[in-house]
């Protein structure tokens, strides 16, 4: 019996539980089996520079399995994939925008889903939006996620701090890069200090 075709990983008993994870990493020691990932074996999205998008099927309230190809039926589309995940997401996993003592800003969502947040154009575009501005982002971690107005230097250079401090402590950690939400091209890119 093919894995994918065990009760534990029949696809209609794990789609409804299965979520996308933000990560530049390939390990994942909060999870079952991400001590180890890679590329050979498990299905991956480029996203934005080093960022990947994987998928974890959650499987008890804090626990969670990284989805490997053999997971999977061969016939499994990934970009369907992904947005099955986002929709689960989306129904499961609300996010919040929190405001910083220093004049950025945070999501908060559930303490794992946080990062994740990069997946939906719709939070940044409401965001650049209700700021007027550009925005630059930095998920230092999968529980952490923060932002400000391009035009705000002095809160963009506490949030570094802060993002630097946040991938330290952390276990669950992503990267410092930073990223940047452009308002009126509504895409998430790379951040070039150098350009700016």
């Amino acid at each position: 019996m093919k894995k994918y075709e065990e009760e534990h990983y029949l696809y209609d008993n794990i789609k409804d539980q299965i979520y996308p994870w933000v990560s530049s990493t390939l390990s994942l020691p909060e999870t079952l089996n991400g001590k180890n990932i890679s590329e050979k074996d498990t299905p991956l999205i480029e996203f934005v520079g080093a960022l990947k998008i994987l998928f974890v099927i959650k499987r008890g309230e804090e626990t969670y399995e990284v989805i490997k190809d053999n997971m999977l039926p061969p016939e499994c589309d990934i970009p369907a994939l992904y947005h099955q995940a986002c929709e689960n997401l989306v129904r499961d996993v609300e996010f919040v925008i929190g405001n910083t003592m220093y004049g950025a800003f945070s999501i908060l969502a559930d303490g794992k889903h946080e990062a994740s947040s990069l997946c939906f154009q719709h939070i940044w575009n409401v965001c650049s939006e209700k700021l007027q501005d550009d925005l630059l982002i930095m998920a230092p971690r999968t529980d952490t996620v923060l932002f400000a107005p391009l035009s705000q230097p002095k809160a963009i250079e506490t949030m570094k701090t802060h993002a630097e401090q946040a991938y330290t402590m952390g276990t669950n950690k992503i990267n410092t890069d930073m990223y940047l939400f452009t308002r009126d091209g509504k895409e998430l890119l790379t951040y070039d200090e150098t350009k700016h």
